[in-house]
């Protein structure tokens, strides 16, 4: 049993209360990011009759808006900081989740998921400059796993709520998925509203002026590099299992309830091991780890297409559910090494915009993703699948491809100075 307890106290990643408010915070907005995400499409296509193609469009809308608004987000994390630019984000999905239940036309759907995306802009990169700026350099792959831990763990519980809620028979059902979410956003806001992120002094904003701005960004060949290959791991890994839901319920006749269960599988797998493959990651290279991500990704993938092209209902629903632990094993390697090796091929005067081109290839992966995969599941579900897996492999050529270009210091996760104990001493005894 000690050898237990040291093995749990040893996950303990000893980070800052400002940092644990944060993921407080995430886990509540992730709640309603998780009642609202597994259901969007089915809610434009089965209850507001838009078509595949459409609703696809209108999700890639919604990245090219996130794409439009990066550049701006950007500046201005390095100008107010993260937490100011982190709520200005959750405003705006907030506002765009409020008006959801008023879609009736394709455009409006549009436009509210343009206005979802802008907020997604700001987010994204003010919450990782936030948590960069609250953790020490040592502790940032754990911050980053504890960050995954918490937005699946609401995702998860989330999915679970929506498969509960949502019937497509009832589209009032779906306003109060909407409303919920919307609601979590606000929640969040009160709770950064405890947290001081450190101040940028007037140097600092000296410096930053004169440090190029995006163009001193752009000359960043490996960060480039990376960048690209993140559109591919968002495109072909995140966006074509959002379609997982749809192609679950139209074409292998699995219902709501079973949906929401297989997200909760992919979520509860990722909270429950997040810790100890970011422990067991620490001193190993890291873009080895992204690569094994897309390999595991491209077996998931095959699993899906195989219960899509066999099974059916409740058969397949189980199945797909192997799927999606296979997917989230993968998810598990990039929250420790691929934003901590963002902060740290990023100087501090640029680390603001460093992440915003980071969720700008997130946005980019999220508009080539569905207006590829929207089409093509109208047109033939099966085909998706196949081609997702090639390009994972594709993509894990590449990782091992960049791992030689990087420099010799951030190849690999840092090892945590272990934390000692000082035993007390026991007083001299005088008498």
């Amino acid at each position: 049993m000690s050898a237990v307890g040291n093995y749990v106290r040893g996950l303990d990643p000893h980070l800052p209360r400002s940092v644990w408010l944060v993921q407080v915070g995430g886990v509540v907005n992730s709640l309603g990011n998780g009642i609202v995400l597994p259901f969007i499409v089915i809610y434009l296509h089965n209850v507001r009759g838009i078509s595949f193609a459409e609703a696809g469009f209108a999700l890639a809308f919604g990245g090219v808006a996130a794409l439009l608004a990066g550049l701006v987000a950007g500046s201005t994390v390095d100008r107010i900081g993260g937490r100011n630019t982190l709520l200005l984000g959750l405003l705006l999905q907030s506002a765009a989740f409020l008006l959801f239940p008023l879609i009736r036309e394709p455009w409006q759907a549009f436009v509210l998921l343009a206005l979802e995306g802008a907020g997604t802009a700001c987010f994204w990169p003010g919450q990782s400059t936030l948590l960069a700026r609250l953790t020490p350099p040592t502790e940032r792959h754990s911050a980053y796993a504890l960050q995954r831990v918490s937005m699946n763990l609401g995702m998860g519980l989330g999915g679970v709520i929506g498969g509960l809620i949502a019937t497509t028979s009832d589209p009032e059902s779906f306003t109060k998925l909407f409303l919920l979410d919307a609601a979590t956003f606000l929640v969040f806001v009160a709770v950064l509203s405890a947290i001081r992120e450190p101040r940028v002094t007037e140097e600092e904003e000296r410096e930053e002026a004169a440090a190029g701005g995006y163009r001193a960004v752009t000359r960043d060949r490996n960060f480039v590099a990376l960048l690209a290959l993140n559109v591919l791991f968002v495109a072909v890994g995140y966006e074509v299992f959002a379609l997982l839901p749809p192609f679950a319920k139209n074409y292998a006749g699995v219902g709501e309830r079973w949906i929401g269960m297989i997200w909760l599988a992919n979520t509860l797998l990722i909270v429950i091991i997040q810790l100890p493959v970011s422990k067991a990651l620490e001193g190993r290279r890291r873009m080895a780890a992204l690569a094994l991500m897309n390999v595991l990704w491209a077996i998931a993938s095959l699993i899906v297409l195989a219960a899509g092209g066999l099974l059916t209902g409740t058969s397949a629903a189980v199945v797909l559910i192997t799927a999606t632990l296979v997917f989230g094993l993968g998810e598990t390697l990039q929250g420790p090494t691929q934003a901590p090796l963002v902060a740290d091929l990023a100087p501090d005067r640029l680390r603001g915009r460093y992440f915003a081109l980071g969720s700008m290839s997130w946005s980019a992966g999220s508009i080539l993703g569905p207006a590829v995969g929207g089409p093509l599941l109208g047109w033939h579900p099966l085909a998706v699948w196949p081609l997702a897996a090639g390009v994972c492999v594709f993509s894990a050529f590449g990782c091992l491809a960049l791992e030689r270009r990087l420099p010799e210091g951030i190849r690999r996760t840092p090892r945590p100075e272990p934390v000692t104990v000082t035993p007390l001493t026991p007083a001299l005894d005088t008498t």
